[in-house]
C-alpha cells in the first residue's frame, strides 16, 4: 500500500527531515576526514559504522587586532558535556551525548537511546595571551570563544 507523504503527520515529516540531516551530516563528515588524508584510507570509519557518529561542528573563527573570535554551533550539546581545550595554537572541542527515551503504557513498551560525539580541532591564527583570561559563553547551542592573542602577536 503507498501513502501520499502530503497526508503524514507533521511529526512523521519531521522524522524525516531529522533523518535526512543526519544523513547529510554523516556523508559531509565522511569527505572532511577524507580530504585531511586522502591516502589513508584504512583508518577512514565506514559512512555508517559506529565511528561515523562522529559530528564535525560547523564553526567561525574571526581574527581580530586583539583577540580571536570562535563561534562553534553544537546542538543539543549540554554545558557540562563539553570538554575544550587550548595548547601549542590549537583548539580543540570534544562532547559526548546520550540521550534515553523510554515509554511504558501497558502492553506498550518504547525505548530509544541516542548516542553522539562532537569532535573539532583548528589551529589558531594567532597565539593566545592566557589560556585563563579566555571569556566563554554557550547559549542556544552556540558556543562562543574570546581569546586575547599575544601581546607580540597584535
Amino acid at each position: 500500500m503507498k501513502k501520499n507523504i502530503s497526508k503524514r503527520s507533521s511529526k512523521e515529516l519531521h522524522d524525516y527531515k531529522i533523518a535526512l540531516q543526519d544523513l547529510e551530516h554523516k556523508v559531509e563528515n565522511m569527505f572532511q576526514r577524507l580530504w585531511k588524508n586522502p591516502f589513508n584510507h584504512e583508518s577512514q570509519p565506514d559512512l555508517f559504522s559506529q565511528n561515523s557518529l562522529m559530528y564535525i561542528p560547523k564553526m567561525d573563527i574571526v581574527d581580530r587586532k586583539k583577540e580571536v573570535i570562535v563561534k562553534v554551533e553544537l546542538p543539543g550539546i549540554d554545558k557540562k558535556d563539553l570538554d575544550i581545550s587550548i595548547a601549542n595554537h590549537r583548539l580543540v572541542i570534544k562532547a559526548k551525548t546520550c540521550h534515553e527515551e523510554k515509554e511504558e503504557t501497558g502492553d506498550y513498551f518504547k525505548q530509544e537511546i541516542s548516542k553522539n560525539e562532537v569532535y573539532r580541532a583548528v589551529s589558531l591564527p594567532a597565539g593566545i595571551d592566557d589560556e585563563s583570561n579566555v571569556k566563554t559563553s554557550f547559549k542556544n547551542g552556540v558556543l562562543e570563544l574570546s581569546m586575547p592573542k599575544e601581546k607580540k602577536s597584535h
